[in-house]
């Protein structure tokens, strides 16, 4: 018996080159063989027992099994161009326990992983081998007790960052080193061949070309990545050292938004960064586009400048074009109904324009939650932008339209007349509409639109309610969107128990059969880094102002939680939290930080590297903060905490 799970092509050549860092001059990607096996025995070696099948592949038309027993095995040895490190993963389903996946290095064991009984295709990692050029590399799937299915073979850069945590609580350990190894093993480099457009349709795709610095963002049956994933895995690929693919990626969706395209981003693009997915993409009026992207990349793009402080951001025409656009003409040629300064989708469908990331259909939506959510931060990041690209005036601008629609949203967009109910969205015939709409909901407390205080608290309890009955979502990847929502409001410990919800069901299978696990979702990895990060210890950067500021939030199970090298501009930075009352800060880069130590709510005093000191009141979208600033020298460490 062999399990069927159609995923990814198996012609997928998803071998990965190093990174600029890693890779010595003249090196290459150091490429697999045949990975899916569709050459047949091409670049493998086959023990008797063991042979290339037809049936039941992960993606593609072909696959390799090994019969039950012992000492079958197939493998294929590759010698590296360059020193590097290396993580190598496979898409593996198996008949029975004992199996194994195996790298060796010199004939020398370089991790083992021992396969479970599992029948679903999952995806199986071997992070960080490290290789000196001319080193030798064998990949081993060895047999067990059942039979074993193998596929798609991918070899991804190692990680050019290391962040580490450690705690009084082992599961958010646990969580995180989970997480970072497997969105590790999403990622892509410039110069790796790969075939264009794989999907459900066409699992061989429509030909080959060379993959730019990338990572999945999106299904991984498909040979692309997704707007929409991308702007939710933007940050834990930073924390993971993916800067440079972030601004490849981000900058691949900017120059899509042309003219033609009434300045909509396009859906996906294929891991080459240039050609469009062909099943997002019909012609310029025909193909997926969603009102909330258009603004979310906007607001991405002024966080990866905070993370990395890189002026690309605000110098490359290609962002600054998108930016204007985004904020102008595109709110412009969208206002079409109402005409209230709101961008519509066209309530047809998403390849005519959706309103709102829930694609459910039941709803022809003009205005969303998420939408207006979403462009209300736009409007903030182009702020914030233009402020440091200095043009002054735009920022202004910029930072009054953001004033403005937040005040009209709470005072009536919001609002269902005669009722007072909260509002979520408008149907095309401008019917107001209240209740539980997933994403159009949980965007507005999350994009930060909804005026702090009770109304705001109440429509908190409403989200957690319904998504932990009957109002959950089915799939995963909406779920990940849960603790972003509560921790921005300080909601630890809700927000803890999303992240541990989302981690404990990463063995559950993904409720699309093609997909296969909720782990082997790209999006969960990557989310739970950003939000051990963002979330838990609340570290926000400002790199181009060398500043970063933290805030613990940690829950009430946490007793101390620490995490060290986190990249932040031309350094990187370590905070450990004990409690919500003590915060630990080292500035990792050469040169001198402000550090920004935050603490919830009111407090007349703080100890700062031993001396008492008046707490500053800082009030932050309506909540009450106290904190002290702290000139930190690179390698030193500070220490912040509450007194009296």
């Amino acid at each position: 018996m062999r399990v069927l799970t159609v995923l990814l092509g198996s012609s997928l050549l998803a071998a990965a080159a190093l990174t600029p860092a890693h890779a010595a001059a003249g090196g290459g990607p150091l490429v697999v063989v045949n990975p899916g096996f569709e050459k047949d025995a091409e670049g493998w070696t086959f023990t008797d027992g063991t042979g290339v099948a037809t049936n039941k592949p992960h993606g593609g038309a072909k696959l390799i099994y090994l019969d039950a027993g012992p000492g079958r095995s197939v493998s294929q040895a590759i010698t590296s161009p360059a020193a590097g490190r290396y993580t190598i993963s496979a898409w593996i389903a198996t008949g029975g326990p004992g199996g194994t996946f195996a790298v060796r290095r010199n004939g020398a064991d370089a991790g083992t992983v021992t396969l479970p009984a599992r029948s679903t295709y999952s995806r199986y990692t071997i992070s960080n081998v490290e290789l000196a050029e001319g080193d030798r590399l064998e990949i081993v799937f060895g047999s067990g007790s059942g039979w074993v299915n193998a596929d798609d073979v991918m070899i991804s850069p190692g990680a050019t960052a290391n962040p580490r945590v450690t705690s009084s609580n082992p599961k958010v350990v646990e969580l995180f080193e989970w997480s970072k190894a497997k969105a590790g093993s999403w990622v892509h480099q410039d110069g790796a061949p790969g075939p264009l457009n794989v999907d459900e349709r066409q699992p061989g795709g429509t030909g080959e070309g060379t993959y730019a610095p990338s990572y999945w963002a999106g299904y991984a049956h498909r040979s692309g990545y997704y707007s929409r994933d991308f702007a939710h895995q933007l940050a834990g690929a930073h924390i993971l050292g993916l800067a440079n693919e972030n601004k490849n990626m981000l900058r691949s969706f900017a120059a899509s938004a042309t003219e033609e395209h009434k300045f909509y981003p396009v859906w996906a693009l294929n891991f080459d960064a240039k050609t469009y997915l062909d099943i997002d993409y019909r012609s310029p009026t025909n193909f997926v586009r969603e009102v909330p992207a258009t603004f979310e990349l906007v607001e991405k793009a002024n966080e990866a400048y905070r993370w990395s402080g890189d002026r690309s951001y605000v110098d490359d025409p290609v962002f600054w074009d998108y930016y204007r656009h985004a904020t102008g003409e595109f709110v412009t040629l969208h206002d079409g109904r109402r005409a209230n300064g709101v961008a519509e989708g066209t309530g047809k469908g998403i390849f005519q324009g959706a309103a709102s990331y829930n694609e459910s259909g039941d709803e022809p939506l003009a205005e969303a939650g998420d939408a207006i959510g979403a462009q209300y931060q736009a409007y903030r990041a182009l702020a914030d932008l233009a402020f440091d690209k200095r043009d002054v005036k735009a920022s202004l601008a910029a930072a009054k339209k953001a004033r403005d629609l937040k005040r009209y949203f709470n005072d009536t967009w919001s609002v269902k007349p005669g009722t007072g109910e909260f509002v979520r969205a408008y149907t095309v015939d401008g019917t107001p509409l209240t209740g539980f709409g997933k994403e159009n909901s949980w965007f507005m407390p999350m994009k930060g639109i909804i005026d702090a205080g009770p109304r705001n608290d109440a429509y908190l309890d409403f989200i957690d309610a319904e998504a932990s009955g009957a109002g959950k979502p089915g799939n995963i990847e909406a779920i990940t969107y849960l603790p972003d929502t509560f921790f921005r409001h300080n909601r630890n410990e809700t927000a803890w128990k999303w992240m541990q919800y989302v981690y404990d069901q990463r063995e559950s299978k993904h409720v699309s059969s093609r997909q296969g696990l909720n782990g082997d979702y790209p999006e969960v990895s990557f989310t739970l880094v950003s939000q051990t990060v963002e979330g838990l210890m609340g570290i926000q950067p400002d790199a181009p102002r060398r500043t970063v500021a933290t805030l613990s939030r940690l829950p009430a199970d946490i007793g101390w939680l620490q995490v060290d090298d986190v990249p932040v501009g031309n350094g990187t930075v370590s905070v450990r939290h004990d409690g919500q009352t003590s915060t630990t800060f080292t500035n990792g880069s050469d040169g001198p930080r402000f550090w920004e130590a935050r603490f919830l709510g009111e407090h007349r005093w703080l100890e700062v590297n031993g001396h008492r000191v008046a707490g500053l009141p800082k009030v932050i979208d309506g909540v009450r903060y106290t904190m002290a600033v702290v000139p930190v020298r690179g390698g030193q460490t500070a220490t912040a905490k509450i007194v009296g």
